[in-house]
């Protein structure tokens, strides 16, 4: 009997290794069987939520499971990304990252943030890729970049820039500029881009820094004149409008991206088939197109590669809070 009971305890601590360590790999067998929850951590018709809402209905589509968008703003995307690190590790619960809630909430609240960007999360793609641009009002006094900066130089602490907040990436943007050319501007903060694209145009403000998308509108209108944009190459769209690395600022010219994340500890079966659903979803002419409406550029690059991106964004971001001496407090 003694024998036998040693054996059924055998049996039971084999069941309960398999139970540890098979379960997630079956689970990604079956994955994914019912809906999959996208927290976007930003209001609903921003950036973000467009482009998670373009990629997504087409994963759907891949995967055979409704993804459902879910937004969750406030706190410059912090409370839904605290939601997102904390949900169960099955595949059941993704969110959107971007450059605010994966390095510059981080930058600026080192202490009191309730998530951990860079071990809350694992990376599964970058969705697209966005750019940045420095545009004016069309009375200031400047018809392209190398005049812009001149009469920035000649003119210290006469001119405002605006963004979509204190501590926003967009501020970081404005800061990042303000370090590498010396220009000394004044930051004026905003509740989001669109009341400061606003008073760009209305010329309360002179300078503003934002995404591309915010202002293409108002840009090919003529009620802001673009100065240079973060992009790798010239855009069709404003061909004579310069990248930053062009006019001799490389550290400035990063775009803006938005991916997607899985809460860490999620089984690796369940990213791969994640990233091929995605990579899959952004090679579609119709997701292309829509995304390129938004000024967007669809990626679809590697775990490794996104988290790489993520990590270089994260130690910009707190390198520039650091020389510039901003805060939150």
């Amino acid at each position: 009997m003694k024998h036998l009971g040693s054996k059924f305890a055998a049996l039971a601590i084999a069941g309960s290794i398999f139970a540890a360590f098979g379960t997630p790999a079956l689970a990604a067998d079956n994955y994914p069987n019912k809906a999959i929850r996208v927290i976007v951590p930003f209001a609903p018709g921003g950036s973000t939520d467009i482009v998670a809402r373009i990629v997504t209905q087409e994963m759907s589509q891949i995967l055979g499971q409704t993804m459902v968008v879910e937004n969750k703003g406030g706190a410059g995307g912090a409370i839904g990304a605290q939601e997102a690190a904390r949900a169960e590790p099955d595949g059941y619960t993704l969110s959107i990252a971007t450059v605010s809630t994966m390095a510059v909430n981080k930058a600026c609240r080192p202490d009191d943030l309730p998530y951990d960007p860079l071990k809350d999360f694992m990376p599964v793609t970058n969705f697209a890729n966005v750019p940045n641009v420095i545009e004016v009002n069309p009375k200031f006094p400047a018809q392209n970049f190398k005049e812009f900066l001149k009469v920035l130089k000649d003119n210290p602490g006469k001119y405002s820039y605006g963004s979509s907040g204190t501590c926003s990436v967009l501020h970081l943007f404005g800061e990042a500029f303000r370090l590498s050319t010396g220009a000394d501007i004044l930051h004026v903060p905003y509740k989001g881009s669109g009341p400061a694209v606003a008073d760009a145009v209305g010329g309360q403000i002179d300078i503003m820094f934002d995404n591309l998308p915010s202002s293409m509108g108002q840009i090919q209108a003529g009620n802001l004149r673009a100065m240079a944009i973060a992009w790798p190459e010239r855009l069709d769209s404003l061909k004579d409008v310069p990248t930053l690395a062009e006019e001799g600022f490389p550290e400035l010219n990063n775009p803006a991206w938005y991916g997607l994340l899985a809460p860490a500890g999620t089984p690796e079966p369940i990213i791969k088939k994640l990233h091929a659903a995605a990579a899959e979803a952004l090679k579609k002419p119709n997701v292309i197109e829509a995304l390129q409406k938004q000024g967007a550029s669809p990626s679809g690059n590697t775990p490794e590669e996104f988290a790489k991106e993520i990590k270089e964004q994260y130690d910009w971001a707190h390198e520039v809070v650091k020389k510039g001496g901003i805060s939150l407090k």
